[in-house]
């Protein structure tokens, strides 16, 4: 593991091929916390009254002693007759989860209504990285310092692109380079009534800073990614149940009406009313049809509307 930042400058090649090799991974399988908002280690952006924002970022390689220089996180938001449930899924640790249980059980149902209910309590998947702010217009006070940075799919696949050009007069690029990475232009727009980020885009490569000393102070100023991924900071599988329990306004000792009836209507959340959660086979943690990418759900802007 990269921790001297000799190392980290002459093992870019290295660096590079191992980033590569592991987004082939995520890129040939199937597409599949704590709070940001009250933490001062997370940078994020501000947009004006039309939903509008731009800034420029720079993403940085792996912290000293880690391999990757992000981590991935699944969670749910929904609410129910209960009250919200907003949680980390343990199926970011290909783990069983209550909720991921209960969707597959009823998605297999092939019940129309029943697939309402599982897209309206779909996973979400983040991502996190440390970053560099290089301009802020709206938080000057942020330029110049390193953060953590919660993205969705829709950045990661802007990262993703600039790693596999399409065209032969392309070259790729490691945007988690210090020397040889790349600003990254944020542009966010409102489109139906959802964060857009299509016009985002890297700039030019070139050396985040020109001093290798000031580069390395940035480095070692970085937040380590593993510490988000480590268990206590999620629920166990017998807490989730619980608060899954609470949101759907089921009693513990009526665990089993965690699956709606066939003659159920449309309406969502229901109290489910068949099959016991322990029937539910253990689902692995790969994505499925319900699995939402969007880092910018309907149901968080509500909550940060209330």
């Amino acid at each position: 593991m990269t921790n001297n930042f000799d190392a980290l400058k002459q093992n870019r090649k290295s660096n590079f091929d191992k980033l590569t090799s592991e987004l082939n991974k995520l890129n040939s399988s199937v597409p599949q916390q704590d709070n940001p908002n009250n933490d001062d280690r997370y940078w994020k952006p501000d947009v004006d009254k039309a939903g509008n924002g731009y800034a420029i970022i720079r993403f940085l390689p792996a912290p000293t002693g880690e391999d990757m220089p992000f981590v991935r996180i699944w969670d749910h938001g929904f609410q129910g007759p209960g009250g919200w449930y907003i949680e980390k899924s343990l199926t970011t640790f290909q783990k069983p989860d209550p909720v991921s249980e209960m969707n597959t059980k009823l998605w297999n149902s092939g019940i129309e209504s029943n697939k309402e209910i599982v897209r309206k309590q779909k996973r979400r998947l983040s991502y996190f990285s440390n970053i560099y702010v290089v301009k802020d217009p709206t938080r000057p006070e942020n330029e110049g310092k390193v953060f953590l940075f919660k993205y969705g799919k829709k950045i990661f696949d802007k990262i993703n692109e600039a790693m596999h050009p399409q065209f032969q007069d392309e070259k790729a690029v490691n945007p988690f380079d210090l020397w040889e990475g790349a600003n990254f232009k944020l542009k966010i727009r409102q489109v139906e009534g959802y964060r857009n980020y299509d016009k985002s885009e890297f700039d030019s490569p070139s050396p985040l800073v020109e001093d290798d000393d000031k580069l390395e102070k940035i480095w070692k100023s970085e937040y380590s990614l593993q510490e988000l991924l480590d268990l206590k900071h999620f629920k166990s599988y017998d807490e989730l149940k619980i608060r899954l329990e609470k949101a759907l306004g089921v009693a513990g000792d009526t665990a089993q009406r965690m699956a709606p009836s066939i003659d159920e209507d449309e309406a969502f959340p229901t109290p489910p009313k068949a099959a016991a959660a322990p029937s539910i086979p253990k689902q692995e943690a790969t994505s499925a049809p319900w699995d939402d990418d969007d880092e910018d759900l309907s149901f968080f802007k509500k909550l940060a509307a209330d």
